[in-house]
Order: structure tokens, then C-alpha cells, then sequence
């Protein structure tokens, strides 16, 4: 299956050399969870704050049984802090 990964701010560093700005179209094995999509990236934990799928939050509990489909867009925020 297809899907769009979209990693915002300091998440950016994470894409391949081939993504267009903040996003890359990936291939997954069907059955791809959202955690294995986020592990694949080496992306660690403590910097997946705020995990979106089509626009819907998925809690830290649930990725690792959100199951992802083919033309989903997976967009991932580490935590900001201002003020």
C-alpha cells in the first residue's frame, strides 16, 4: 500500500533525501500499523507528540493497533513548547 508521511518541524530530518519539503509518499507492507510505520523512520517516541491519521488524532495506546490504508496520510508533531 501507498501512503503519505508528513513530519513537521524538527521531525523533517527523519525523510529521505527524496521527499518533497515536509512529505514523502512511502510504500508499506499491508497490515502496517501506525507504530511500525513511525518505528521504520527511526523515530523515537518521546518526539512523536501529536500523530494524525487523515486528520484524526491517534493516542500514544493506539498506534500499535491503527492499522493503516492504502492513500491515508500519517502526519507526526514533536512536542513545541513556547510562549
Amino acid at each position: 500500500m501507498r501512503i503519505t508521511l508528513k513530519l513537521y518541524a524538527t521531525l523533517t530530518d527523519y525523510l529521505p533525501a527524496h521527499r518533497t519539503g515536509n512529505k514523502v509518499e512511502i510504500e508499506l507492507d499491508d497490515a502496517t500499523t501506525v507504530q511500525v510505520a513511525l518505528d521504520s523512520f527511526g523515530l523515537p517516541a518521546k518526539l512523536t507528540h501529536l500523530v494524525l491519521v487523515d486528520g484524526a488524532y491517534v493516542g500514544p495506546d493506539d498506534r500499535s493497533g491503527r492499522v493503516l490504508k492504502d492513500g491515508e496520510t500519517l502526519a507526526v508533531w514533536p512536542p513545541v513548547a513556547g510562549g
